[in-house]
């Protein structure tokens, strides 16, 4: 069975306590079984990690060129300014699909640019939680 990883940057774990008018109210953990479940379906086995520490998701990224065959990835607000996750990202052959919630181009100025963008498959946003579901989907349909 392929196995592919969800990577959650800070702050998601607090989906569905903070900022409820952008993120809902449905819980991290409510979400995190739905990805489970949807990856499941699709026939994969799937790990779910979160980190509120850029370090930590990097070892992640490095883990993955040899535990997983796929990655989705969420990095919060790292999306927007950590070029060492971009370039730990660049450094594994795992295809990556970037990953939010919200529209992150229809909000502030500074959240249009993801600097992980060019390195991951692609980048699916706006859907809310199906944002995760759909990228199961690309993950399915290149690996």
């Amino acid at each position: 069975m392929k196995k592919i990883l969800v990577l959650l940057g800070p702050n998601l774990n607090l989906v569905g306590i903070r900022e409820k008018g952008i993120y809902g109210t449905e819980t991290a953990e409510s979400i995190n079984r739905d990805i489970i479940s949807r990856a499941s379906d699709d026939g994969f086995d799937c790990d779910i990690f979160q980190s509120n520490h850029e370090g930590d998701l990097i070892d992640k990224v490095h883990e993955s060129r040899e535990k997983y065959d796929g990655v989705i990835i969420n990095a919060g607000a790292l999306t927007h300014y950590s070029y060492a996750l971009r370039d730990a990202i660049a450094s594994v052959s795992v295809p990556f699909v970037e990953v939010h919630m919200s529209n992150i181009h229809s909000r502030e100025e500074f959240r249009h640019k993801s600097v992980v963008a060019p390195v991951c498959r692609g980048q699916i946003c706006g859907f809310g939680k199906n944002s995760y579901l759909l990228a199961i989907k690309a993950l399915k349909d290149m690996i």
